[in-house]
C-alpha cells in the first residue's frame, strides 16, 4: 500500500494556515470571547454533560478549536494530531485564546506511546475516522488511552453520508462509494477544501476509508468498552452535499428535500469498565 500517511499529511499540512485564516473556524471569536465555543462542541453539549475536572485527549485535533472549547468547559485537555503544521496553528490559537493545552504530534495508532498516563475522556470529532485504514486498531488505541471508568465521545459523519455521489445534481441520493471498510483506500483528488479559502492548493491527493456503523460498534465492543449511547442525527456541521442542503438555526446543515431519508451524522459514547 502506498504510504497513505505521507500523502494525507502533505494535504493537511498545506491546509493548516488557510483553515486557521478561514471564517469557518472563527478563530478571532475564540480570542475575543472567553466563553466562545466551536459550533461542533456546542451541538454536543447536551450529550457531553459535565466534563469539568476530567483529563481529556482530543484525537486528530487538527487546529484545535474543539480542543480549546473542551478546555473552556473545564477539562484538562491534550490535543493529538499527525500534522505538525496544524499543531503550530493549534498552539497559536490556544495561546491567543488563553487556553492551557498540550499538543502532541503523532499519528493516531501511535498515540499510546506518544502520550503519558490515562485519560477520563477521549474525544473524536467530525471528519476523523475516514483517514484511518483499520477501525479495530482505532478502537484498541482508544481503549488503551482510557482510565478505568473513562469514556469515549465520538461524533462523526455517518458512513451512509460518505457513500453518496458528492457531485450529483438531480436530487437523488446515489450510493457510489464503499460503505464497508476496504483494504485499499478510496483515492480522491480535490483541489479545494471544506471551508472558504482562496488558497491554490498543490497537495490535493488524499487516501481515505469508510467504516460501516456496525464495524465501528463492533470494534468498540471488541476493544472491551461498554456502549452507553448511539444516536443518529439529521444534520451535519458543513454543507456536505453542495446545492442540496439548507442551513438550520443551529448552524448545522440538513438535506433540503426529505431529510429523513439520510442519517447525516451520529454520536457514539462508550465507557471502559472499572
Amino acid at each position: 500500500m502506498t504510504d497513505y500517511l505521507e500523502i494525507n499529511r502533505a494535504n493537511w499540512d498545506e491546509r493548516a494556515v488557510p483553515h486557521a485564516a478561514s471564517p469557518g473556524y472563527r478563530v478571532q471569536d475564540f480570542v475575543d470571547d472567553p466563553s466562545f465555543l466551536s459550533d461542533v462542541v456546542r451541538f454536543d453539549l447536551p450529550r457531553l454533560g459535565d466534563v469539568a475536572g476530567l483529563r481529556g485527549v482530543h484525537l486528530q485535533c487538527h487546529i484545535g478549536t474543539d480542543t480549546v472549547s473542551l478546555s473552556r468547559l473545564g477539562a484538562t485537555m491534550t490535543g493529538l494530531d499527525f500534522s505538525g503544521a496544524a499543531l503550530e496553528q493549534a498552539r497559536s490559537i490556544a495561546d491567543r485564546a488563553g487556553a492551557d493545552i498540550e499538543f502532541v504530534e503523532s499519528e493516531l495508532y501511535s498515540a499510546r506511546s506518544a502520550l503519558t498516563g490515562e485519560f477520563d475522556l477521549v474525544f473524536t470529532g467530525i471528519g476523523a475516522l475516514g483517514w484511518l485504514p483499520d477501525i479495530k486498531r482505532w478502537a484498541q488505541t482508544v481503549a488503551s488511552l482510557l482510565a478505568p471508568g473513562g469514556r469515549l465521545f465520538l461524533r462523526e459523519g455517518h458512513p451512509v453520508l460518505w457513500t453518496l455521489d458528492y457531485y450529483r445534481t438531480d436530487g437523488l441520493l446515489s450510493l457510489t462509494e464503499p460503505y464497508f471498510e476496504t483494504v485499499e483506500p478510496q483515492i480522491f483528488d480535490d483541489p479545494g477544501t471544506y471551508v472558504e479559502s482562496d488558497h491554490e492548493f498543490k497537495h490535493t491527493l488524499t487516501h481515505e476509508w469508510n467504516h460501516g456503523l456496525g464495524e465501528i460498534v463492533t470494534a468498540v465492543l471488541e476493544a472491551g468498552l461498554v456502549l452507553t449511547g448511539l444516536e443518529e442525527h439529521q444534520s451535519v456541521p458543513w454543507e456536505a452535499l453542495p446545492g442540496r442542503m439548507r442551513k438550520l438555526d443551529s448552524k448545522e446543515w440538513q438535506l433540503a428535500e426529505k431529510p429523513e431519508r439520510l442519517p447525516h451524522t451520529y454520536t457514539l459514547q462508550a465507557r471502559k469498565p472499572v
